[in-house]
């Protein structure tokens, strides 16, 4: 449900408590039908492990960091990933492969480029008729990993995770459009086998997360701690004028990470997530780094969503440096995640030749 995002979803204030009231039957309704609408499907169980990354909520949390986390274990252990992703914002709705030499932002979403970056990468927006078309053309030993989807019923998940952000965990409790929530937290949690959180920093307090902890009283299984850090070197950052831009969900994360890693930042430029840039952002941007001599520094979803552009957009494209991330989990809740991984691979493998269909 492409939606913007009201800023009282995640505060508390008079207005956006009485637009919370006010939209509460709606979300009541809309949480309703996500839910029977899932109960009434028959999943199709594919003949490969199936591991969904999804969330609670609209918007972001750092799905693709931990689908390329679990990619990464998954070819280390000799198997061969496959993403499966919707494409969201791409124009190509049909089941396709993505080719990172023809395809752009505009066909196939921001994520896809990304994944496909490390592994084959599959957009559908039927999730089932993707699995089908990766049985048939994917590689050997292949498991899928499927970037978001949670709430999508159509295929069955050997193991199911959703990553909850640290800072801003569920918001106001309200489904969507009184809040964030995309079916019932209740519900929800019945879906999934696993959650982690995404901190930041300044999401801890005493050494102390409030959503983490939260969530490890109301959730039986795990509840993993993650955290995001720069992939590579960033000592390119220290003491760097910076002009700073990102349509992601939380870019003042974005913003905050690039000022611990020593930036001097003369321009946050916060844009709605998977925004589409226009000539006129571009060129804003443009002239800011050439008037106060600094970089362009954005994410890497916002890079990939300029890619193949022309004009000013694709100056803007020539002119930014990406930041790599990665998401990283201390040794503890990393060993949790892998053996759930290695059990949901051998559960999937157990399947194969049995499909449903």
């Amino acid at each position: 449900m492409p939606l913007d995002e009201p800023h009282w979803w995640y505060g508390s204030d008079g207005k956006g408590d009485l637009a919370a009231r006010l939209l509460s039957p709606i979300g009541l309704l809309y949480g309703f039908l996500a839910e029977q609408r899932y109960r009434r499907h028959a999943p199709y169980r594919a003949r490969v492990p199936v591991i969904c990354v999804g969330n609670f909520t609209a918007g972001g949390t750092g799905k693709t960091p931990l689908s390329l986390l679990i990619a990464e274990h998954v070819r280390s252990r000799g198997s061969s990933p496959v993403f499966l992703t919707r494409g969201y914002a791409g124009r190509i709705t049909a089941p396709a492969w993505v080719d990172r030499a023809a395809h752009s932002g505009r066909d196939v979403g921001d994520e896809a480029l990304l994944l496909a970056r490390m592994a084959p990468t599959m957009i559908a927006r039927d999730r089932r008729a993707g699995a089908l078309m990766i049985e048939d053309e994917g590689p050997p030993a292949c498991v899928i990993v499927m970037d978001d989807g949670l709430q999508n019923p159509s295929l069955k998940k050997d193991l199911a995770i959703a990553v909850v952000d640290g800072a801003r965990g569920i918001g106001n409790g309200e489904v969507i459009p009184a809040g964030p929530l995309r079916a019932p937290l209740e519900f929800q949690l019945g879906l999934v086998d696993c959650i982690v959180v995404n901190e930041a920093r300044e999401d801890r307090g005493a050494g102390q997360n409030a959503v983490l902890d939260r969530l490890r009283r109301r959730f039986p299984g795990p509840v993993l701690a993650a955290r995001v850090e720069p992939l590579g070197d960033a000592g390119w950052l220290q003491g760097a004028p910076v002009v700073a831009y990102a349509g992601i969900a939380h870019p003042e994360r974005f913003f905050g990470l690039l000022e611990r890693l020593g930036a001097r930042l003369e321009l946050r430029a916060a844009f709605a997530d998977h925004h589409a840039f226009a000539e006129a952002d571009a060129e804003r941007l443009v002239r800011a780094a050439r008037a106060c001599g600094g970089v362009l520094v954005t994410t890497e979803k916002d890079l990939a969503r300029l890619q193949g552009s022309s004009g000013r957009r694709g100056e803007l494209s020539a002119s930014s440096r990406a930041l790599p991330i990665r998401l990283v989990l201390d040794d503890r809740d990393l060993g949790r995640l892998v053996a759930l991984i290695n059990a949901a691979i051998k559960t999937g493998r157990g399947g194969r030749g049995v499909p449903q269909r």
